[in-house]
């Protein structure tokens, strides 16, 4: 290939790789490729502009006069006066032309150097019957955003005092108001006998230019300094539902699951915070946590919130499908999954493992978290997918393990049943004697346990242990009430929960999809819905995904590409796990 020198231009660069691209046979399409995107006309007039405005750069130019405008103006007139050649004619036409005019004006503009906006000139008529050195007058120019400050009344002075400077907002990019501040005047409009909420009414209808007469606070400096605190939501908040909003226009809505950035927790009862991947850059308001649960337990105390219970949530249970009767198996129905039989035991000892935050579940209100993805060497996260009435976790967990038996594994259950004469020790179960059984529940080792007809049933956590230590992908499906032992650092738990797509008013896509469909009354599908309502209602705060299966194909599609998405991309979890 030729020499390139430095003085040779981009665009003769360009050229001389287009002709060097020779389609070999081992990457003749990525040569091919990149000699179409070299030969494009479009590039190559646009590496020579490059070239001109480089060259024209080095000559470091400066403009020959810096009126343009008033000159062709004055030609234009010139011209008008008396008769014209053709030659005339046409250059008057071009001067009369918007476009040439807007070019020259912007480089009158560049050639002043007037960049700064220019704002309109101050009243004359401005009150200063006060101190000039005590008064400020602040001129804003904002669109249609919020002005990005709240107000409050000084009850000893009855002065209207700014509360808080939003992040981000227009009074916090202009850096000429400040937390303390004493209002005035808005527009030369008096407003210290107005109400705050008039205040406020009258400063979002602004538009424009506001002035704002100000009494500047005493303290010097009161920027916020920005945060770096996350706080995943674990309820649903609409500010204009909330009386005790400070100002419901500079509140902050968000749905339980968001992602809050806290910019600011100066003030005890109101945060300043950002949702996470929200084009907004202005900060809003957010209950604090002492607030929210000060109110939150004000509430219960007078009976309008109820007491937060874990009441049992039924669901699909595998035991009942590995067990079902012959004739259901054979004719591809899975009886049991539409009634649970098998009822789940919670008589935990005192020495079994539990999460720290299940002494904290009285109230939901944030869970301060941060993003995390396994490094090479670590133990891959636990996947526990929990199921509402009829999600038949179980068949689609098996076939995630049958796809990639090498990259993901079960954690093999314990049970005091005989062994089938089909069945394989650490295969299908864990076959142990009923007092091994119950010693292994008194020691804490069982993350979930139950009985069904006369055996007991269980998942272990060195089962899970087992599989992980493989650097294997490890599925478990569990009740929800299980989460409180596995949601802990040890296992970092990415939590799926799959619930069947339910219609209200019919169920021919169910019908017609899904083997669901096989006699199911509509008895069963409501049961189905209120079975997922209730556990989204009890267990939705700890779920990280929700796979709403409508057909086994689509719903395992689904789930491979979750399963890839928690090992490859960052996730949030609590901010406990990955501290040490």
């Amino acid at each position: 290939m030729p020499i390139v020198s430095a003085n040779t231009g981009l665009h003769e660069t360009l050229a001389l790789l287009t002709s060097q691209l020779h389609p070999d046979a081992n990457y003749k399409d990525d040569l091919v490729f990149l000699k179409d995107v070299f030969s494009e006309k479009s590039l190559g007039y646009l590496m020579k502009i490059h070239e001109k405005l480089k060259q024209y750069e080095k000559q470091s130019p400066n403009p020959v006069l810096h009126s343009a405008s008033c000159l062709a103006e004055d030609l234009a007139e010139e011209l008008q006066n008396g008769p014209l050649e053709d030659d005339e004619r046409e250059l008057l036409l071009l001067l009369s032309t918007p476009h040439l005019k807007a070019v020259l004006s912007a480089h009158d503009t560049v050639a002043q150097k007037n960049f700064d906006p220019v704002l309109p000139p101050l009243p004359e008529d401005l009150d200063y019957d006060m101190d000039e050195e005590s008064v400020k007058i602040v001129r804003l120019v904002k669109n249609k955003e919020p002005l990005g400050a709240t107000i409050r009344r000084d009850e000893a002075t009855g002065a209207v005092i700014v509360a808080r400077i939003m992040r981000g907002g227009a009074a916090d990019r202009s850096g000429l108001v400040h937390v303390g501040d004493e209002l005035r005047e808005v527009n030369g409009n008096l407003i210290t006998h107005k109400r705050p909420d008039e205040i406020s009414q009258i400063l979002s209808q602004s538009q424009g230019s506001i002035t704002l007469k100000i009494i500047p606070a005493v303290v010097e400096d009161d920027k916020l300094k920005e945060s770096r605190v996350y706080l995943r939501a674990l309820f649903d908040y609409t500010p204009f539902e909330d009386k005790a909003t400070p100002c419901q226009e500079a509140g902050l809505p968000f749905k339980r699951g968001d992602i809050l950035q806290v910019v600011s927790q100066e003030d005890a009862t109101w945060w300043q915070a950002k949702r996470v991947a929200d084009c907004n850059l202005r900060a809003a308001l957010v209950p604090s946590i002492q607030f929210q649960e000060r109110r939150l337990r004000y509430r219960m105390k007078m009976g309008s919130y109820p007491v937060p219970v874990s009441p049992k949530v039924d669901t699909y249970d595998r035991t009942e499908r590995e067990d079902c009767d012959s004739e259901g198996a054979l004719n591809g129905k899975d009886i049991a999954s539409l009634r649970r039989s098998f009822r789940h035991k919670k008589d935990r000892q005192a020495g079994e493992p539990h999460n720290p935050d299940a002494n904290h579940t009285d109230f939901l209100i944030y869970e301060e978290v941060t993003q995390y993805l396994p490094r090479p060497g670590e133990r891959p996260r636990l996947i526990v997918m929990i199921g509402s009435l009829g999600a038949r976790i179980s068949e689609l967990k098996q076939k995630v393990i049958t796809e990639n038996p090498r990259h993901s594994g079960l954690a093999v259950p314990h049970t005091t049943r005989a062994r089938k004469c089909h069945e394989r020790e650490g295969v299908e179960y864990h076959f142990i004697t009923k007092a091994a059984f119950e010693a292994d529940i008194q020691n804490g080792k069982l993350i979930e346990y139950g009985e069904y007809k006369d055996n007991l049933y269980g998942t272990s956590l060195e089962s899970i242990h087992r599989i992980l230590d493989q650097n294997k992908v490890c599925l478990v499906d569990v009740q929800p009430e299980a989460l409180k032992t596995l949601r802990t650092a040890e296992f970092k738990p990415y939590v799926i929960f799959v619930r069947p797509c339910i219609f209200d008013s019919q169920r021919k896509r169910l019908g017609s999809s899904s083997s669901l469909s096989t006699g199911i009354t509509d008895d069963d599908l409501e049961e189905m819905k209120q079975s997922a309502e209730r556990m989204d209602e009890c267990y939705g705060h700890w779920v990280d995904y929700v796979l709403v299966k409508e057909d086994p194909a689509s719903a395992l599609a689904e789930l491979q590409v979750v399963l890839e998405r928690v090992q490859t991309e960052p996730q949030w979890v609590p901010v406990s796990w990955v501290r040490t």
